[in-house]
């Protein structure tokens, strides 16, 4: 099923053995582009399917991700990021609700689409902790590349430059969606098992560096 999606001079990557689909919500703020505020809505949400991926370069390999679907609220972050990226971004209605009291963390966020609501939610009680090295929330958090497939069957890779952010472990995870109608019926099966994992990540400042045509 991901072999299909894989952009040509990458191969998927895997962690002891397994590959990987991940359900990811973002909260972007103060966001800038071309280090200039302004040019669309600063502070908005993001989830995304995404799965990993490895290039061998001159320097190593260089581990990233592609994205299968990127939704957002606003109509001029999915004009740019199609523009400059060709990346598969959807508009639609979005909310988030954010909670950090104290131990107890819980992340919400929640689109519409034909009228129906979906919800993917985490809730964690805890302390931020370091990424355990060799674990497989390293493996998730720890790709600093992205690679998106052209319309002419080229390939775009692009550096993204963030410290190792802090996670928790969720105690409390949940994905209401209808997955057939936003990703196809390929990913409903998956989707619908037991997740691997399921964490919060701290966040801090990322970089999105210009892509290059390989």
């Amino acid at each position: 099923m991901l072999a299909r999606l894989v952009p040509r001079g990458t191969e998927l990557d895997a962690w002891n053995g397994r590959h990987f689909v991940s359900m990811v919500g973002f909260c972007f703020l103060r966001t800038r582009v071309l280090g200039i505020h302004g040019w669309f809505h600063q502070d908005f949400e993001e989830v995304n399917l995404r799965f990993y991926v490895r290039r061998k370069a001159k320097d190593g390999w260089r581990r990233g991700v592609v994205f299968v679907k990127e939704i957002v609220p606003k109509p001029l972050v999915t004009l740019v990021a199609r523009t400059c990226y060709n990346e598969n971004y959807q508009t639609l209605p979005m909310r988030r609700e954010l909670a950090m009291l104290g131990p107890r963390k819980e992340f919400n966020y929640s689109w519409t689409l034909a009228g129906r609501e979906h919800r993917l939610r985490a809730r964690a009680e805890g302390e931020w902790r370091e990424l355990p090295p060799g674990s497989e929330a390293e493996f998730i958090t720890e790709h600093y590349w992205g690679y998106t497939r052209q319309r002419d069957g080229g390939t775009i890779e692009y550096r993204v430059e963030h410290p190792r952010w802090r996670v928790v472990d969720a105690v409390e995870r949940s994905l209401d969606c209808d997955v057939t109608a936003l990703y196809g019926p390929g990913f409903a099966e998956c989707l619908r098992a037991k997740p691997a994992s399921a964490f919060l990540a701290e966040g801090s400042g990322v970089s999105v560096h210009r892509g290059v045509k390989l």
